[in-house]
């Protein structure tokens, strides 16, 4: 029996048919999240980052209203499509910066936090676009804005987070929704064995 090389960060085996020649990427990495938000401007990076760290869908995303977001506080308020628990998200010092300097640069009144180049609310296909080109320039090939989604699910379980609190954080009304992410990375089980 031949052994296969391992499967690249992200990706996972996926039924194989006569037409496939790699596995299906599952998801996103940190590491391959932060080389997407490099490859973009300012308004495209914050994009990027909001979709992974709060694993948002991309008509969560592009739905995002200012009245939304408290960032005195810190705090913006998910609402959730898909019949989908909303809840209140923390928001880090880093999205806090890159929104503040993008509502400076937004007309007053802007009722969108991303809107066009147009002043137009950004859309799904809009957002794909992004992200592709994205990817073309920083070499990951196939992606699409629910691999972040994903990345922020897979990050959260390996960074420790329950099952429970996960479901919470994404939004699922069906907690087995969230047992997709429970493929943990086997280094969480390092040391749990000495001799």
């Amino acid at each position: 029996m031949s052994k296969s090389a391992p499967l690249p960060a992200g990706t996972e085996p996926a039924p194989r048919t006569e037409l496939d020649t790699e596995p299906k990427r599952a998801y996103l990495t940190e590491d391959e999240v932060e080389r997407l938000i490099k490859a973009t401007g300012d308004r495209d990076r914050l994009m990027i980052l909001m979709a992974y760290r709060h694993g948002l869908r991309v008509s969560e995303l592009i739905s995002l209203q200012w009245r939304q977001l408290d960032l005195d506080a810190g705090r913006v308020q998910v609402r959730r499509a898909k019949s989908g628990d909303g809840a209140i998200h923390p928001l880090g010092g880093r999205e806090i910066r890159e929104l503040r300097k993008l509502r400076r640069k937004q007309p007053v009144g802007t009722r969108f936090v991303f809107m066009t180049n147009r002043g137009c609310p950004m859309t799904r296909n809009g957002f794909f676009k992004i992200l592709a080109k994205a990817g073309a320039r920083c070499g990951i090939p196939d992606v699409h804005p629910h691999l972040l989604r994903h990345g922020c699910g897979f990050k959260l379980v390996n960074d420790g987070m329950d099952t429970l609190s996960l479901a919470a954080y994404l939004g699922h009304a069906n907690v087995q929704n969230t047992i997709r992410y429970a493929k943990m990375s086997a280094i969480r089980f390092e040391g749990l064995w000495r001799d």
